[in-house]
């Protein structure tokens, strides 16, 4: 962390500063059900670089042919879906951070994912932590979330490859029961971001090769998708889609559903970056070694899901034989504690490195940085009840 606005942060905050930026954040994106945190990451020049560079780095190594060639035999055969592009257009690189070898922070991947996240979301909280910045001593200046270039270049990264060479009214955001979704406050961010409304998987109509969606009382052509569904969550609410996934679709996808399995916890074991922690698909596990080192997770559930990270041999032996190539049993990571709060406790944080590549680019460029923070033993609601200073997070630095 960047020390001396850590100290001017700390100094100044206190819980009427909290509930007010949480107010003027509800005012911009609408009501939020998740926990925000009372603080962003700030977040020095060398750990963004460092962050940055090996999200960039390990994007190069998913795409090499050979990985790319192993990695789509995920696809199930039910989902694939037709047009498949060379490389997708969202891809989200989640970094435990951690002290390095040298003391520095760096980081550590937890889990990668070829899918959208809250990049609209994510301006929004930095855009208004910066306007309370400008009342606190130390703060004052320029501020920005921007990983590549100015907020401008930001914005028009993200339009281009939402729209592609779309029409905003002939591209929709796509989820299940979206009024009903946490994330939903990421779709208003979107919609005034880019200018595109959100519907219901189930309330499109398929009509040939051509799909539909109502908006006052006619039908709309739609021509690109914004796909923020999940599969598992697709199976477990049993939600009835109007085509089938193999069918033959006059749409562009952002990004194409087949990414999401392709690029995720499934490439793990492939990679051999630095930052790649030790990764091992459970059927291809003979002797686990010591499992108060290890953590079991499945390869493609979402918000962590069924992770174990207090593993047992029971854990290993309830997955049934022929489910175990969908678990990987990786090494566990010891995060640093990267922030201070103002009594001195320390808090964990996994920074997301959010990147995106417009239709026609063969480039995948980092935008900016989401962040979790934790006092649990995981990031993740059930393992940070009743604590504060956990929740979702923005990195930010001076300009």
């Amino acid at each position: 962390m960047d020390r001396p606005y850590r100290a001017a942060f700390n100094a100044a905050f206190n819980e009427s500063l909290y509930q007010r930026f949480l107010t003027r954040f509800q005012e911009v994106v609408g009501p939020i059900e998740f926990r925000v945190a009372e603080t962003p990451f700030f977040v020095s020049h060398e750990l963004r670089d460092r962050l940055a560079n090996h999200a960039r780095e390990i994007v190069a190594e998913l795409a090499l042919p050979h990985n790319l060639a192993t990695m789509k035999t995920a696809i199930p055969a039910a989902y694939a879906v037709p047009g498949m592009d060379e490389l997708p257009n969202c891809v989200q690189v989640d970094f435990a951070v951690v002290e390095g070898p040298d003391g520095k922070l760096d980081g550590k991947v937890v889990e990668l994912q070829a899918f959208p996240s809250l990049y609209a979301l994510m301006t929004s909280q930095a855009e208004v932590w910066a306007e309370f910045f400008r009342d606190i001593p130390g703060l004052g200046g320029d501020w920005t979330w921007a990983i590549s270039g100015t907020h401008e270049q930001g914005y028009d990264l993200m339009r281009r490859t939402i729209l592609g060479d779309a029409d905003p009214e002939h591209t929709v955001l796509v989820d299940i029961d979206p009024e009903t979704q946490k994330t939903s406050p990421d779709f208003v961010a979107t919609r005034n971001r880019v200018g595109i409304d959100t519907v219901c998987i189930t309330k499109i109509i398929k009509r040939g090769r051509k799909l539909y969606r109502m908006k006052n009382g006619r039908e709309v052509p739609i021509d690109r998708i914004y796909n923020r569904m999940v599969f598992d969550e697709l199976e477990v609410k049993k939600a009835p889609v109007p085509f089938r996934w193999n069918d033959e679709l006059d749409i562009s996808w952002c990004s194409h559903p087949n990414w999401y399995w392709v690029w995720s916890k499934f490439s793990l074991p492939h990679l051999r970056h630095q930052a790649i922690p030790g990764s091992r698909y459970l059927d291809q596990v003979t002797d686990p070694g010591d499992l108060s080192q290890k953590v079991l997770k499945p390869l493609f559930s979402f918000a962590g899901s069924g992770v174990k990270i207090d593993v047992t041999p029971e854990d290993l032996a309830a997955v049934p034989p022929d489910q175990r190539h969908g678990w990987v049993l990786q090494d566990k990571i010891r995060y640093a504690e990267a922030i201070r709060m103002p009594d001195g406790n320390g808090v964990k944080a996994e920074v997301r490195v959010m990147l995106l590549r417009p239709p026609g680019s063969r480039e995948l460029t980092p935008l900016i940085d989401l962040v979790r923070l934790s006092r649990g033993k995981m990031h993740g609601v059930d393992h940070n009840k009743g604590l504060t200073w956990v929740g979702g997070s923005v990195g930010m630095w001076p300009r």
